[in-house]
């Protein structure tokens, strides 16, 4: 196997937070694309397309392509953006035992499985309708802009957040064919997404205040320091579950348990919130996966079953 020239010296840096255990291809892959953290979109690419069944026929075929595009597109996202940062995660102690830098996965062998994967969501997308065949170019085209984001501004969160977004509108637009009527329903969704992303992201982002100053990167932490960013992601958060509920204003088969989904949604992010501290970042971890993991599969779950209700 190639070895990356950017290989670390110290194969006993601790791995980062939700990386697999063991060894193997299989989990090389998987730990080059955070497979743990596909918790944090797909729950709401299926919220997308539950909402959607409210009008139109769902059929098996449509939700196998659907998880296919989101796999696909999540994969060759974050294995195009381990390609283009493996010089920077070679420098940056957090991100020094990543699976490039760290010749676990050469070069060479990320961009094979990225292109692989783009193909994959390509023909995903074409297997759904005319308009996501149309649209999948120009999502991939954002996903893989994210990477760069943070070489050239500090809101590259919000950059992120547009991406992930992209998961309920894309399985809504799967079912649907077309844009929600009212258009404002799709819009708020996924500008909640957009936001409950952007905030997390700001929070996980604190890790690296110290780097990004000093090697010329973009972030709000770096721009606004840690107190600064903090208030910031507690901005954005707040306007995600203002969001959340005009969605389902817009959306009006929703109901009582989509309600009291957001409402805990708002609760877990006050949680969330409270375990970050700008003199404090021990909890990093558990305000970042767990609660936003939870986050998104206990949404789907009250609209999910609420449908089933109907």
């Amino acid at each position: 196997m190639a070895r990356s020239k950017f290989k670390i010296q110290n194969s006993n840096f601790p791995a980062e937070g939700q990386t697999l255990r063991g060894a193997g291809r299989l989990v090389d892959y998987s730990n080059l694309v955070k497979l743990p953290h596909t918790v944090f979109a797909l729950p709401f690419a299926l919220v997308g397309a539950t909402l959607a069944s409210y009008r139109y026929p769902v059929r098996a075929g449509q939700v196998v392509w659907i998880l296919l595009a989101f796999t696909s597109a999540r994969f060759a996202a974050m294995g195009f953006n381990r390609i283009v940062d493996r010089s920077i995660d070679a420098l940056n102690p957090r991100t020094q035992a990543r699976e490039i830098p760290a010749g676990k996965v050469s070069v060479r062998q990320a961009a094979a499985a990225v292109a692989l994967a783009s193909v994959l969501f390509l023909v995903s997308a074409a297997n759904l309708n005319r308009l996501c065949l149309l649209l999948a170019p120009l999502a991939l085209g954002w996903i893989f802009l994210y990477s760069y984001t943070k070489r050239f501004t500090r809101w590259a969160h919000l950059v992120l957040g547009v991406a992930l977004a992209i998961a309920p509108v894309g399985a809504y637009l799967a079912v649907s064919g077309e844009w929600s009527r009212p258009a404002g329903g799709l819009f708020a969704l996924a500008g909640a997404v957009l936001c409950w992303v952007a905030g997390f992201d700001i929070l996980y982002s604190l890790q690296d205040e110290s780097f990004d100053r000093q090697h010329g990167l973009y972030s709000v932490p770096a721009a606004f320091g840690a107190r600064g960013a903090i208030w910031i992601s507690r901005l954005l958060h707040l306007s995600c579950v203002a969001r959340f509920l005009t969605a389902g204003l817009l959306f009006p088969e929703t109901g009582r348990l989509y309600e009291a989904g957001v409402g805990l949604i708002a609760a877990m992010l006050v949680y969330e919130q409270s375990l970050v501290r700008a003199d404090d970042l021990s909890k990093i971890d558990a305000a970042f996966f767990n609660i936003n993991g939870a986050i998104s599969v206990v949404f789907l779950a009250f609209v999910f079953v609420e449908r089933m209700l109907a």
